[in-house]
This record gives C-alpha cells, structure tokens and sequence, in this order.
C-alpha cells in the first residue's frame, strides 16, 4: 500500500514537471529560441506556447524592445593631429532572434564595439574644427556605416546619438592659447589700423593746410598787386604823393618803436637825411 502511494505520488510529480516543462509562457516584448537536442527548432512568441519535454529546450530568451547601448567614452585623433573625447548611445532592436544568438557570440558588445570603431574612423578622416561642428553629419554617417552589419546579426539600428565630443585637456589648453594670440593679432591690427588712418588723417590736415596758406599767400599777392596798381593810377608820374606815404608810414613806425617800453635805444638809418628831403620834394 505505502509502495503503491509512491509510485502514484511519483508519477503525480513527474506529470506535473512534464507539464511544467512542455508548457512556456512567454512575456510581451520577448521571444525565446528553442532548440531540440542542440539544434535550433523554432522560436517562441508572445503568449502561451507547447513544446516536448526533455527533448526540447529554452536555449536563448531575447528581449524584442528598444535596447539602449551606451557606448564608453575614447580618446579619437583627427586628421589634423589633435585628440578629442568622445562617446555615443544607440537604439538598437532585435528583429531576428535567430541571427542574433547564431550570428554573434555577444550581439550587445558585438554593436557597441563597431560604433567605437566606426566612430574613430569617421572622426579621423575629419579635421578638429569640423569633428566638433559636424555632430549631425558624424551621426548619420555612423548610422549608414554599420546598418549592414547590424542586419547581419539580426539587429536594426534606430538610431546612434552622440552624447559628446571635446577636445582633450592638452587640446583645450592648446586651443585657448591659440584663442589668445589670435584676439591678439587682431587687437594690435586694430591698433596698427588706428594709427594708419590717424596719420592719414594728419597728412590730409596738413596738406589742406598747407593748400589754403597758398591760396591765402596767393589772394595776399594778389591783392597787394592790385593796391599798387591802385595807387598807380592815382598818382600817375608824380613821385612826391608817393613819396609822402611811404614816410608818413616810415615815421610812424619809428613811433611805434620808440613807444615800447623794453626800447631803450632807437637807431636811426643812415638815409634818414635823405628819407626827409623827400618828404618835402627836395632834390639831393
């Protein structure tokens, strides 16, 4: 009696675990390879699923959502010889789990490795300047260069987003130097601007100067000329007018020259003699 309980309560158990094993549920967003004696058999979808104990087996339970893939941060040298930081995140999904378990030994590493490769390389065709400006083009040559291969291994690639890109610390400390020295140049260009069109400016001053004392010479000359064409026609021939002017005009300056206060001595000219008489028309 106890050995026939046994038995049923065996066969009870092993019923239930033969059930247990025959029957799989799968979540929503999964689908699981099943494989029967080491070989691949199908794949399980979304809900409730029957397979044959012990024969075959859950091999591989893959997640079917947006997988996110952070890619670490590396160091990438550009075509001009500078080193700048940069890392990226992708959107990966499983489209055929069959691909992604027999295609590759680690399908999550396997993608995360070629966008680090795939990264330096595009990057290193670029100089730093548009390496740090392209963050747009850099992306969508990224994403063109390893579709094909993510299709391979039953991924699709929805979309690679760099994270950041900078230049390394030496890079930074290099590039404001250069940020210094060329605000620099253009400070002592300026400077150098400034006083080009300061003495520009002054030649062009002292030329107008120059111009209108000229004309103001010119115009004095002229107008002396026209006084003593003046005087000229007033008097005609007769020279003692003339010669009552110019010492009516001699005598007063002789005044002037006495009246200073720092004269002491007045000289005389020697024709001064000469100069009276023909204030009165004597002839010498």
């Amino acid at each position: 009696m106890e050995v026939g309980l046994t038995v049923a309560l065996a066969l009870l158990a092993f019923a239930v675990i033969t059930i247990g094993k025959g029957v799989r549920i799968v979540p929503q967003g999964e689908e699981w390879v099943v494989e029967r004696l080491g070989k691949y058999l199908n794949t399980l979808k979304p809900g409730l699923n029957i397979v044959i104990p012990y024969l075959d087996n859950v091999a591989y339970k893959l997640i079917t959502k947006d997988i996110i893939l952070d890619v670490q941060e590396q160091e990438v040298i550009t075509r001009d010889n500078a080193v700048i930081l940069t890392n990226a995140i992708a959107f990966v999904k499983v489209t055929d789990p069959v691909k992604a378990v027999y295609g590759v030994t680690n399908f999550s590493e396997a993608i995360r490795n070629l966008i680090m490769t795939t990264l330096r390389s595009i990057i290193g065709e670029m100089e730093l300047d548009e390496a740090l400006s392209s963050r747009d083009k850099i992306k969508a040559r990224l994403r063109e260069s390893i579709a094909d291969e993510a299709i391979d291994w039953g991924l699709t690639v929805k979309s690679v987003e760099i994270q950041d890109i900078k230049p390394s610390q030496s890079m930074q400390k290099a590039m404001e130097m250069q940020a210094a020295a060329e605000r620099e140049r253009k400070a002592v260009v300026t400077r150098s601007e400034g006083a080009k069109q300061s003495a520009i400016l002054e030649a062009e001053a002292r030329l107008e100067s120059a111009k209108r004392d000229a004309d103001a010479q010119v115009m004095l000359a002229e107008a002396s000329a026209e006084a003593i064409r003046r005087v000229t026609s007033a008097i005609g021939d007769h020279s003692t007018p003339m010669a009552y002017l110019l010492g009516e005009k001699y005598i007063a300056a002789m005044e002037r020259l006495g009246e200073k206060d720092n004269a002491k001595l007045v000289v005389l000219p020697a024709d001064l003699q000469e100069a009276v008489k023909g204030l009165f028309g004597r002839k010498a």
